[in-house]
């Protein structure tokens, strides 16, 4: 009868995709835990090579035995809003400093990439949490 993996330890952190390396926060996350860190960088960066540089989040399983499977989520709203404003940060004071503009079909564009890791159940719903999103960093949505 074959023994069971055990679940020993999660670990959550966002990494650019495609250059993850072994120093934090993928070291120091899964180094506590026994994994092969270069096994997981080249895997992980063979994985998310169309990323290329945009932070995405990775949920990463380790198991009694070492061993460790992950997920790669899409990547944060914001790091997207950013992208297609053409902004390097939001604003500090998003009510009355505007840092930047994005279209509604930038915006549905965003929704399709996040859908599956939203909490909406339409493309409208989604909307409005990604534009909400572009609010709270002093992006201004505009029809066009």
């Amino acid at each position: 009868m074959a023994k069971q993996k055990q679940l020993v330890g999660q670990a959550r952190f966002q990494v650019p995709g495609g250059q993850a390396t072994p120093a934090p926060p993928v070291g120091t996350s899964l180094g506590k835990f026994g994994v092969n860190l270069g096994q997981f960088v080249n895997q992980f960066n063979e994985r998310t090579r169309e990323y290329a540089g945009t932070r995405v989040t990775v949920i990463v399983n380790v198991y009694s035995d070492r061993t460790f499977d992950f997920t790669v989520k899409s990547p944060p709203a914001s790091e997207l809003l950013k992208q297609a404003a053409g902004i390097a940060k939001g604003s500090g004071t998003p009510n009355k400093e505007k840092v930047g503009r994005v279209t509604r079909a930038q915006i549905d564009e965003i929704c399709r990439k996040k859908m599956a890791d939203l909490n909406a159940r339409d493309l409208e719903h989604a909307r409005s949490m990604i534009e909400g999103t572009a609010r709270s960093m002093g992006i201004e949505v505009v029809e066009g």
